[in-house]
Order: structure tokens, then sequence, then C-alpha cells
């Protein structure tokens, strides 16, 4: 899903172009993307993906031609992936098309808001005579096994029943984003910050260096506001720390461990560099449980290199397996 495909849309409607958008609503068997997966797509181009291939070079070209002429302003469209698709997948999926233009302003600044704000929400359709009728609504409180998307109450299926005039179509989009406290701007911290733009997490992005304000995002601060900043940290938040100076370096180490938040928390160096601040950290009094919380060096072991770019993937990947193990975790425990 494009990281904020309200966002994307309206970025089209304010350069004049027509937009469809396009939504994964029921899946079945093997299938690229999950329900509720979106892309936007204009005449030149599409920001998004449904999966790749040939199913989504498909989709796109019938976007664009009901962008060219055509007098529908939704269809819902089901292709099976297999021969017919030459794709592997095997499975079935059930996709929502619709046209964009300025009426839709309103409901997709509010999605947009609420995605920024990483606030829960719903898309709401209603099927209503010769048009669609668009609300987002919050979400307060939700199942982790709801469905993604519902028809007329129920999960939508990819073989079920079509809307009908009157049915409404829930979308649901609750997805948690946990904030990444990225402390430093330098090369790495540039490459981690391109990395991690589309990823599911809302970026803080610090530096004292007055010069860094020219970097788009980064806001500039000085260093015992940085400490504050990894003091004040949730419980489900993640830390970098990567600054220019290894003395600001431990002092947010510190001021971060202290303030006990952080579900992940780590630090550029080597093993060198590890053995120096655990040292100080017990020094300090800090104990070894403390000190288990501290991530040095950052990102995948088996990934040697010192290119900034390689860093940014190994700690990109890195962190989205540790989000998808909390996120296995917690849904086994309301299981239980």
């Amino acid at each position: 899903m494009s990281r904020n495909w309200a966002r994307a849309a309206l970025a089209r409607l304010d350069a004049h172009d027509e937009a469809a958008l396009v939504t994964v609503l029921a899946t079945e068997g093997s299938a690229p993307r999950e329900a509720g997966a979106k892309m936007v797509v204009w005449r030149e181009g599409q920001d998004g993906t449904i999966g790749g291939g040939n199913l989504e070079y498909r989709v796109a070209d019938q976007a664009r031609r009901m962008l060219d002429g055509s007098q529908a302003h939704f269809a819902i469209q089901d292709y099976p992936l297999g021969p017919l698709l030459a794709q592997c997948c095997g499975g079935r999926v059930r996709l929502f098309l619709e046209r964009l233009d300025d009426k839709s302003r309103d409901w997709l600044t509010e999605a947009a808001r609420r995605m920024d704000a990483a606030q829960p929400f719903e898309v709401r359709t209603r099927f209503d005579p010769g048009a669609l009728g668009k609300t987002i609504a919050p979400i307060l409180a939700t199942a982790s096994d709801a469905p993604a998307v519902t028809l007329a109450g129920a999960p939508a299926s990819a073989r079920g029943a079509r809307p009908e005039l009157g049915d409404e179509l829930v979308e649901r989009a609750d997805a948690p984003r946990p904030p990444l406290l990225l402390f430093g701007a330098g090369h790495v911290g540039q490459a981690i910050a391109r990395a991690f733009e589309p990823l599911p997490f809302r970026l803080f992005w610090y530096d004292s260096r007055p010069e860094t304000a020219q970097i788009p995002g980064v806001t500039v601060l000085e260093p015992a506001e940085m400490a504050a900043k990894a003091m004040g940290a949730t419980p489900d938040a993640y830390g970098l720390v990567l600054t220019h100076d290894h003395a600001l370096d431990y002092a947010l180490v510190s001021a971060g461990l202290a303030g006990g938040g952080f579900g992940y928390f780590g630090v550029i160096g080597s093993k060198t560099k590890r053995a120096r601040f655990m040292s100080r950290l017990r020094d300090d009094g800090f104990s070894e449980v403390v000190l288990t919380r501290l991530t040095c060096p950052i990102g995948l072991p088996g990934l040697k290199s010192k290119a900034p770019e390689v860093i940014a993937v190994s700690v990109a990947a890195d962190l989205l397996m540790r989000q998808e193990a909390a996120r296995v975790r917690n849904d086994e425990s309301s299981k239980t």
C-alpha cells in the first residue's frame, strides 16, 4: 500500500490529473496482496501496489480505460490468478475500482489526516443510485481478528454476492504505526529515513546541527532537548542513535535507557564501541537487565557492509521482523 494513498490521490487532483483508486476487497487462496491493499492510478503513472505482475498491469490498464471516457464511476472486478493472468499464485482476488474527482476531496483529506496522525478509521462506501456515498469514521476499539473489509455487515468474499443498491462497504484502516525516533542526520541517518519513508512507522527525526535544518523532515534540537525526547519515549517506540558525536550518542543512550521506554533501542557502532558504552553504563549504575535493552551494532548480523544504503536496508528488515514478531505475540495473547 502507498504510505498514504489518500495523500497520493489528493496530489493527483491538485495536479488536475484524473485518478482512480483500486482496492483489494477480498482474496481466496494464494494472492499477492491482502484485503485492504490499495493503489492510485492515473494516466501517466501509479502510486502503491496491489501485488505486481500481470494482475497489476491488467488492473492499471482497466483503471485508465475507466478514466478515458467511460461513464462508469466504479467497478467490481474478479480476477482468478491462474492461466488467465499467467500468474502462479493460483488464488483469486476481488477488486474495487473507483474514479476520483474534486467531489472526493473531503473524504480523502480526512483519511489522509488520520493516516498522518496514525488514527484508526473506517472508509464507508454506500452504493446509492448513480453515486457512491463516501464517509470516514473513527474506530474506537476493534477485535484483532476483525475482517479488513466487510460488505453489508459480513466479511467481503472473493466469490460471494456483489454490492447491491443500499449496501455499505466498510474498509478498516487501523494498522498501528509505532513511532521511530531517529537521532542523527548524517549519511546513514538520511539513508535510514529514505528507507523508512514508505514503511509502517511514524518517523521523528532529530539532529543538533543547525545546518541539518535544510534536510526535509529533520527537527533541529539542542542536545539536552534530544535527550529529553529519548527519555520520554513510549514503550511502543523504536529508537535509533547515530549522531555525528560519540559523546552525544552516549548521552542519548543513557537518557533512553533511564527513561524506560523504547521497545527497541539501537545505537550504531562496532563491537568495540558497544564494549566501551556498556562499561560506562555499568559505571553509571545501569543494571544488566536494563543493558539487555540496548542493541549495538544495529541491523542484521549477516550484512557486514558499511555502505549507508545497505545499513538502512538491514535496519529496516530487522525492525520489520521485530514488529511482525510483536504483532504475532499480541495476537496469541489476545486469544488466551
